[in-house]
């Protein structure tokens, strides 16, 4: 596998826009950096982003050109690692960063968040002979994650956790992992998935890691699946919000998430107390769920 490296230039893809058009409340297209555009942040680990052919794709990419388009948007996409996706988004510099990007309170303190795509949970990746999936068996184990993701400080807390290896990019861990110089590693799960489907020879698997959230509520929670729009946007994160109502009500998520191998019902389930009542949605707020797509 290739290691993607953090890119300072950015890579423009250029969409025909067709149909469908979404205004906002002014009859225009919604506020963006470049107007009539939509710059884009995104790491390239699939399943869920990558450019390929000058167009974005992947889980994530596909529904986020969807979006662009419904808008009447033209995607402009800059790749980089994703503490970067981060930063350039607080600052300013790009209008939205996505890839399996998991809904936590403090990022609602420095962008506005969508509605969800999907959700998960936290899975450890391992070599198939073994079957680790509880915080105790972390006890004198090596464990890794991708530096900037939101579990870091969590994972560091860990009781009798024998060693937290933070990596610049997702395809570092998975390499060091087949070669077994860590033991488990959490990353996002429909890039593991993917990667386990197309790469069977590695003889490796993902256990869903027992809760405990009363020590550990960020690993012990269900992830709503968002889009990190820029706080000073927030029209623009309105007016994706209607287009996610839409995504959930058509299916279309569901179906995008099937063409990658990820159509199981399971990525649709919302946790069972929304984390987001109370704190950017109001106390009726209800999780969209895709229970009709499967009837």
């Amino acid at each position: 596998m290739t290691c993607p490296r953090v890119k300072s230039a950015f890579v423009a893809t250029t969409l025909l826009i067709a149909g469908g058009f979404i205004p906002s409340a002014s009859g225009e297209s919604p506020k963006t950096i470049q107007p009539g555009k939509l710059t884009i942040a995104m790491n390239g680990d699939m399943p869920m982003t990558q450019l390929k052919d000058g167009k974005l794709g992947g889980t994530d990419g596909e529904l986020m050109v969807y979006i662009a388009t419904k808008l009447g948007l033209e995607p402009v996409v800059q790749q980089m690692d994703w503490a970067a996706e981060i930063e350039s988004t607080k600052q300013g510099k790009v209008d939205v960063m996505h890839g399996a990007m998991g809904w936590i309170e403090p990022r609602t303190k420095i962008m506005n968040l969508t509605e969800p795509i999907y959700y998960f949970g936290t899975l450890l990746a391992q070599k198939s002979e073994h079957n680790w999936h509880t915080f105790a068996d972390m006890k004198g184990h090596s464990v890794a994650t991708v530096t900037g993701f939101t579990l870091v400080p969590e994972l560091k807390k860990v009781d009798g956790i024998g060693e937290v290896k933070l990596y610049d990019t997702s395809d570092g861990v998975m390499q060091d992992l087949v070669a077994g110089r860590i033991d488990m590693a959490i990353l996002d799960p429909p890039l593991m998935q993917y990667a386990i489907k197309e790469h069977p020879e590695w003889k490796l698997h993902q256990v869903a890691l027992d809760p405990e959230p009363d020590k550990y509520p960020i690993m012990s929670t269900k992830y709503n699946v968002i889009f990190g729009v820029n706080k000073d946007e927030p029209e623009l994160a309105e007016a994706m919000n209607a287009v996610i109502r839409d995504i959930w009500k058509e299916c279309t998520n569901v179906k995008t998430m099937a063409n990658y191998g990820l159509g199981d019902k399971s990525w649709f389930i919302p946790p069972p107390k929304n984390p987001r009542v109370g704190v950017d949605r109001k106390a009726d707020y209800a999780s969209p769920t895709a229970d009709h797509c499967f009837k």
